[in-house]
């Protein structure tokens, strides 16, 4: 077939992972080495890297974790301006350099953007990149090594800052706050749904991940490449403790890596006067977003809309079904993310593999980044299977943003889809939230560990008046004790509004 030499394409991709021990700290990597290391391996990727280097007019750069929470220490120094200084350390002299919003969705939806930009002919050739060196900072801090991260060009960049807010000043003050705080919210919902007790849920959750963790073990990129049986996912274990309930530490996204990855996309045409083969070249061929309402603002915590929702509109626009889709790579943060995109695509992960990387826990999670390897490592698979498709799903938030990607090698003509998901997202009733002294039958909740110790937690419940998230004083050990002994959804529980604050202090 013809295709329109306007037709994006990615044709170069790259990945590091660095497992440096802490004894030389002149090798220590910083998020600018790895990103540098990336950058350079997708060039030579290409085949073309001389040419395609003097074609790359923007640099995009996925926020670091570090620059994605307020305050967050950074005791070396920050780069001030990533995607300029990276550009210039790859010999790139890039017109546009774009410093991206938060959310683990941003990699997928930086490809569609490129994509979108390349056609249109407002760019020529777009590098998107990302790195994050958590384990670095870590193993130095702990060994007191002084390190400088403050490199940087100085020069005009597009920093597109933190973004809407993924939790409200209600949800903050009762309860809910870091993901592995928040996400069980959504697990027990879950769970409850299915019908399934916790001993279950675990098993089902361990199963899934200790296939995820065999995928990883295969992988050269993974930060943690182990597999890890049922049992061991299933068990506390000083190795595996409790983090928050229904989580163990390897069941939720480690972040302790250092991980690099890079994507260019240009056009057919671009590529084919710049001598990259067309055997190099992958087509998205359908892509969507949507962003869901604020955690307590959701209908049912059991669901996600933005995540089902923008799986049919992406399916539709590459005018596909998920039966045609032989390589997937869902967002794995949390077990419940993979579950409910599952879920929405008919998908049996126990057949099918859920992911092409070996997933948050067990790759590696990259912060905001992860995705950027799936897509990277989605290409390198298509490009070895050209007649299969590949479907990446990334999210960001508390199941809050989300991005789907479709590719192959199959040539396939561009044409943008409208986002028509997103206002019956907006649209959507939502619940009328209480902060008053009340019962209320409890939806879901979690107790927070601290050294394997309860040490603090929530509930989110219901009443004929609205829903109520209310917290569980730390020191309340008799709450505490009561909600990880049994089953807390379904039960009437007793909340006092003390001092602006709902406190949930006994079950009726």
């Amino acid at each position: 077939m013809t295709i329109d030499p306007t037709t994006p394409v990615v044709v170069a991709v790259g990945q590091t992972v660095d497992f440096w021990d802490g004894s030389n700290p002149a090798a220590a990597p910083s998020p600018l080495a790895l990103a540098v290391r990336a950058g350079s391996a997708a060039l030579a990727d290409s085949g073309a890297a001389v040419a395609l280097t003097a074609a790359i007019d923007s640099v995009f750069f996925v926020r670091t974790m570090a620059d994605s929470v307020p305050g967050a220490p950074q005791p070396f120094g920050r780069c001030a301006n990533l995607p300029a200084t990276l550009a210039a350390r790859l010999g790139i002299a890039a017109a546009q350099a774009v410093y991206s919003v938060v959310g683990g969705d941003q990699p997928q939806a930086l490809v569609a953007e490129a994509c979108a930009a390349v056609h249109a002919g407002t760019a020529r050739a777009v590098l998107i990149a990302g790195a994050e060196a958590t384990a670095t900072l870590k193993s130095a801090t702990r060994k007191g090594i002084a390190l400088d991260w403050s490199a940087s060009v100085d020069s005009p960049l597009e920093d597109r800052g933190l973004g809407a807010p993924l939790l409200s000043a209600y949800e903050l003050t009762n309860g809910l706050g870091a993901p592995t705080t928040t996400y069980p919210a959504f697990e027990h919902a879950l769970r409850a749904r299915l019908g399934l007790t916790r001993t279950a849920h675990v098993a089902l959750m361990s199963e899934l991940w200790a296939g995820f963790s065999r995928v990883a073990a295969a992988n050269p990129y993974a930060q943690f490449p182990q597999a890890r049986t049922a049992e061991f996912l299933a068990t506390p274990s000083p190795e595996n403790y409790p983090v928050a309930d229904p989580y163990l530490k390897w069941h939720v996204a480690q972040d302790a890596v250092n991980q690099g990855a890079a994507v260019v996309v240009t056009t057919v045409g671009e590529a084919a006067r710049l001598g990259i083969a067309a055997d190099r070249m992958i087509y998205l061929h359908g892509s969507a977003r949507a962003a869901d309402r604020l955690v307590t603002e959701r209908a049912d915590l059991s669901r996600s809309p933005a995540i089902a929702g923008t799986l049919a509109l992406t399916l539709d626009a590459a005018e596909t079904t998920a039966s045609h889709i032989a390589h997937f790579d869902l967002y794995s943060c949390f077990p419940c993310a993979v579950l409910l995109a599952a879920e929405a695509l008919g998908l049996d992960w126990r057949t099918t593999p859920a992911t092409v990387t070996g997933g948050l826990p067990f790759f590696g999670g990259a912060g905001n980044n992860y995705s950027l390897h799936a897509v990277a490592t989605m290409v390198d698979r298509l490009r070895a299977r050209p007649g299969d498709f590949g479907l990446v799903l990334a999210n960001g938030g508390f199941l809050s943003k989300v991005a789907v990607g479709i590719y192959s090698a199959q040539p396939r003509a561009w044409s943008a889809r409208p986002q028509a998901r997103q206002a019956a997202i907006d649209a959507a009733p939502a619940p009328r939230l209480l902060a008053e002294t009340c019962s209320a039958t409890v939806e879901t909740f979690t107790v927070v560990a601290a050294k394997s110790v309860p040490a603090r937690g929530y509930v989110i419940a219901r009443n004929t008046q609205g829903r109520i998230l209310a917290r569980v004083r730390g020191g309340d050990t008799a709450m505490m004790a009561a909600m990880v002994a049994g089953d807390p959804i379904g039960r009437e529980v007793q909340i006092v509004h003390d001092n602006g604050m709902n406190v949930a202090t006994t079950f009726g």
